[in-house]
């Protein structure tokens, strides 16, 4: 007895020794991550180059509690609710009747009439930037209004969308699409689209941006020649497949049955509205496109491709190769959370379906984050659209624009990017629950995926905190 006793008890030391090597380690990795993030973060409205409005906190407690709300908010989730609970919540809903099809075709005639008049403009307008109207209308009247308006109350685009309305005018030889590209050309065309605003002048060159147009509306048109309207636009067309996305996460939707309304981001806790790998990394592209377009807004993005140009890169090629470094990045740690929830839930659902199920919480994410960085931007040019707007062809010479904003505008993006984080946990909550039969099984299939957001949460606060810098080497660096 003696000998077996004193062989159980043998371990016990190893035990505490690799307890307290662990704790070391921590400590010595946390320390200068601690002492790096310690300097001053001035929250300000980073959307808007110039605006002034901060308030003094130290970095490094600023962003780890914001990552410490998110994680406080899983462990909320995870104790105080039930299957019943959940299900309460995402059918709680009415309907209402839908628009008569006379809003429709009008609605349609609007996106046509947009599209046609900023072609024209962005052709014949000024030449400076924010004097002329394509510019205004596409980045702040679309990119930062119009989207946020998709997952804020819903997902008109697909009325709206003017490429849409020219590709059913022409005829189709309605071919089958190959089933082995799935969503593939939606993720590359996406990062297409992003890699353009970036490393050209296209939010400050009109005549480029009038280009851009027609070649995209060119775009379409083939491919809903060769296609079909539904095949393209539902499949291929990165822009109405984001707007799909965002539209679940709306609180109104179109459903057979007339306008269904419902709490936010409850759309995203179906079944299947992620099916596929592809899908799944089209998620993961649309996160990340939404933090890069503010990333390289950021000092750190500076000093980064000064090095890369230094060590003898070109500047085009060193832009290339970090851009595709962070996606694979993003995709590399959501696969990594995925096999941590496979881990820890001890269950025999493949990876693909996992990850088919927790993919849509990243998109409250991306919503979040897409309001609060382009917030102070549009509240800033609104003036100018509004202004420029009245005479097109002859704008004033110096549009009005808000270059300091009120202070309250900072806590106002800071708290989307965190209630962004925070439904982002209960989808993921969900989404566990109807998957995994055990409690217990059910949270911890979730710490990998929380881990993850409590990464995103810190970049994406910091990114939203940190002083607009523009990006070196190249005209681009969109808004």
């Amino acid at each position: 007895m003696t000998g077996r006793a004193g062989e159980r008890s043998t371990p016990e030391p190893k035990r505490r020794w690799r307890r307290r090597l662990r704790r070391l380690l921590l400590v010595a990795v946390t320390t200068p991550l601690v002492a790096l993030l310690s300097e001053p973060v001035f929250a300000h409205a980073a959307a808007l180059r110039g605006s002034t409005s901060s308030v003094e906190v130290p970095t490094w407690l600023f962003l780890t509690t914001g990552g410490g709300t998110v994680g406080a908010s899983f462990l909320l989730a995870s104790f105080v609710t039930d299957r019943a609970f959940i299900r309460s919540i995402h059918d709680w809903g009415y309907t209402l009747p839908a628009p008569r099809r006379v809003i429709a075709v009008a609605g349609r005639l609007v996106g046509l009439g947009v599209l046609v008049t900023t072609v024209v403009v962005g052709y014949l307008g000024p030449e400076t930037g924010y004097r002329n109207l394509a510019i205004l209308v596409v980045w702040v009247g679309w990119w930062g209004g119009y989207v946020a308006s998709t997952y804020l109350l819903g997902n008109t685009w697909p009325t709206l969308n003017p490429f849409r309305t020219i590709g059913a005018t022409l005829p189709s030889f309605d071919r089958p699409f190959p089933e082995r590209l799935s969503a593939w050309p939606s993720v590359a065309g996406l990062l297409a689209l992003i890699w353009i605003e970036v490393v050209s002048p296209l939010a400050d060159d009109p005549r480029l941006l009038a280009t851009t147009l027609l070649a995209y509306t060119v775009v379409s048109g083939v491919g809903t020649v060769i296609y079909g309207v539904d095949t393209w636009f539902d499949r291929v067309d990165p822009i109405a497949r984001i707007f799909g996305l965002f539209g679940r996460f709306a609180p109104i939707t179109r459903t057979d049955d007339g306008l269904s309304v419902r709490l936010p981001g409850s759309g995203l806790t179906d079944p299947g509205v992620v099916d596929g790998r592809a899908e799944t990394v089209f998620v993961v592209a649309v996160l990340y496109v939404t933090t890069f377009d503010g990333f390289v807004g950021t000092g750190l993005w500076a000093a980064l491709i000064t090095a890369i140009v230094d060590a003898g890169i070109p500047p085009l090629a060193g832009y290339l190769g970090a851009y595709l470094a962070g996606f694979g990045l993003f995709v590399v740690a959501f696969r990594w959370a995925i096999g941590l929830a496979r881990r820890f839930g001890h269950t025999y659902i493949t990876r693909a379906a996992l990850a088919e199920r927790f993919a849509p919480s990243l998109v409250a994410i991306a919503a979040g984050y897409h309001i609060a960085h382009n917030l102070g931007f549009i509240i800033g040019l609104l003036p100018s659209l509004a202004v420029v707007g009245v005479s097109p062809l002859s704008p004033p010479q110096q549009p009005p624009v808000v270059t300091v904003l009120p202070g309250w505008i900072s806590g106002l993006e800071l708290a989307f990017v965190l209630v962004g984080h925070f439904i982002a946990v209960w989808i993921a909550h969900a989404a566990a629950y109807e998957l995994l039969p055990g409690r217990l099984a059910a949270i911890k299939s979730q710490y990998g995926i929380t881990l993850v957001m409590i990464a995103y949460t810190i970049v994406s606060l910091w990114i939203v905190t940190t002083p607009t810098v523009a990006p070196p080497f190249l005209g681009g660096g969109g808004v």
